[in-house]
């Protein structure tokens, strides 16, 4: 049995001090740069209470951010549970900025201070800098001194135009948020500098509300026929080519082409679609990032206890803690919720550890590049660079991860009054378990393919969206009509949603907001 080495003890007992946490942040430190080769933006730690904690949950995690009612309200509710014992906060919170942002609750131990530093500032942190998404959708560098200005300029509105002038924005604005992203073209990066300059203009220069595509519309008054209305429908195809319709990306659109906003209006419409961009990545890789995190922290939490820095009673704390993070509850506990992504994130990790070091024969015949190399580390640092849940899932997931989890395939289609067991732990169940679970974590098949992809020009200004129904899955009806009345009070006409089958082609349904409003 080998003994372990005798080193000062990094700290001893709960409480910690600033030169505790420095003094183990060094040693964390180095354990994640020339042992596991991590690479991390500057790290800046702050340290909070758990008010501010639960300040940061409603303000959707970030530093600097505009106030909302319904950030208001979710502190209460947030607030509420705390107090009553019926929820736990986190233990920290990570901002994917240059320097990256580390906020740890005073409320914690010093060995949990350790193992939320490891966790965020050297797990986190590497997987923000180095990973593609994050590299092509967010900018870290600027997305601070974006906020600033962000809460600023709301602010600055509030009081020029009215709390419940901006509200009524902001309210319309979060309601399609989810529809405010480029899914596949890559947005202009951030500049605060410009952003101000820009954001100064319009409030000082609003005459210039008007868009001067709208102008050549033909008045109400006016005859159209014979060789006008040829005339007039060739400007209205050349608008449309210029409107870059059919449009993914409904803020960015609504922002660009409203007639009725006004400018200082547009510029919350953007901010807003910012908002939404820098958390697009976060939803395609929850199962990599939160899974990179602990297996980081786990690594240097162990390396810590082998080189004799933390005792014993450090590392059970350490581990339960790990423990209560990784648990997946069966499917009949009343606490399953689905796949936790950290279980599953972290056990992926582990089984590529294992594979490139203690393969098995079925091993090799799945993963023949990788079994028995005995170079995880740089097979992680690739991973966590080059894949999101959905790819890392169908190119790590192994037959022993698939048995230790045991999943399985179910078919449940609507016509049948029976659930199939489709696929089963054999070779063919393996590979189809594998892309079925693969094709839960893809964001585009989750979420509602709306797109703008008509405008009326040339009579009421109607504008038509669709829905492409992936699935059979509708919208549900009452927040349908309730989202379509915020895209008309932002578009200021009419506007319809038409459910269109991708499959087929075939119009399920149509909505507008001149039925809600009979």
């Amino acid at each position: 049995m080998t003994k372990r080495p005798t080193s000062p003890l990094l700290f001893s007992g709960s409480d910690w001090n600033f030169a505790t946490l420095s003094r183990t942040y060094d040693a964390i430190e180095a354990i994640a740069l020339e042992e596991l080769g991590l690479d991390v933006y500057p790290n800046q730690i702050e340290i909070i209470s758990s008010e501010q904690m639960l300040d940061a949950y409603s303000s959707v995690g970030m530093p600097l951010m505009y106030q909302h009612w319904s950030f208001g309200k979710r502190f209460v509710f947030e607030d509420h549970l705390y107090r009553k014992g019926l929820r736990g906060l986190a233990y920290e919170l990570v901002i994917n900025s240059n320097p990256c942002i580390s906020y740890l609750m005073e409320e914690n131990t010093m060995a949990i201070q350790a193992l939320v530093t490891a966790h965020a500032a050297f797990g986190h942190n590497h997987f923000f800098k180095n990973n593609y998404l994050f590299r092509q959708w967010t900018d870290a560098n600027a997305i601070l001194g974006y906020m600033e200005f962000a809460k600023k300029y709301v602010t600055k509105c509030e009081e020029r135009y009215g709390t419940a002038a901006v509200e009524e924005i902001l309210d319309s604005a979060h309601a399609i948020m989810d529809q405010g992203v480029f899914r596949y073209r890559r947005p202009p990066r951030l500049s605060s500098e410009k952003e101000r300059e820009r954001a100064r203009e319009r409030l000082e220069y609003e005459e210039q509300t008007y868009n001067d595509l709208w102008r050549t519309l033909p008045s109400s008054a006016d005859s159209i026929d014979g060789e006008n209305l040829s005339k007039a429908e060739r400007e209205a195809a050349e608008r449309k080519k210029a409107l870059n319709l059919p449009e993914e990306n409904l803020l960015y659109f609504l922002e660009k082409n409203s007639l009725i906003l006004e400018p200082w209006q547009r510029e919350i419409l953007r901010i807003v679609r910012v908002i939404a961009q820098y958390f697009y990545p976060q939803r395609q890789t929850k199962v990599m990032n939160e899974g990179c995190a602990t297996f980081v922290h786990y690594f240097i939490m162990n390396r810590l206890y082998d080189q004799g820095k933390i005792n014993e009673g450090t590392m059970l704390e350490i581990l339960q803690s790990h423990s209560n993070v990784v648990f997946q509850p069966d499917f009949d506990d009343p606490r399953f919720s689905g796949i936790n992504p950290y279980a599953l994130g972290f056990a992926l990790m582990q089984d590529i550890e294992r594979i490139a070091t203690e393969p098995t024969a079925e091993d090799r015949d799945w993963f023949p590049d990788l079994a028995g190399s005995g170079d995880w580390r740089a097979t992680l640092i690739d991973a966590w660079a080059n894949h999101r849940d959905e790819s890392f899932v169908l190119q790590y997931l192994s037959p022993a991860l698939i048995r230790k989890f045991r999943l399985f395939l179910l078919s449940d289609r609507a016509g049948d009054n029976f659930c199939e067991v489709a696929s089963i732990h054999n070779e063919r169940g393996y590979e189809a378990i594998r892309a079925a679970l693969a094709r839960n974590y893809e964001t585009g098949a989750n979420l509602p393919d709306i797109q703008v992809v008509d405008v009326d020009l040339l009579g009421n200004r109607h504008l038509r969206l669709a829905h492409y129904i992936k699935n059979g899955i509708l919208l549900e009806e009452e927040n349908r009509d309730a989202t379509l009345r915020h895209v008309r009070r932002l578009w200021g006409y009419d506007v319809s949603l038409c459910g269109i089958d991708a499959s087929t082609g075939e119009t399920r349904y149509e909505r507008s907001t001149a039925q809600l409003s009979q």
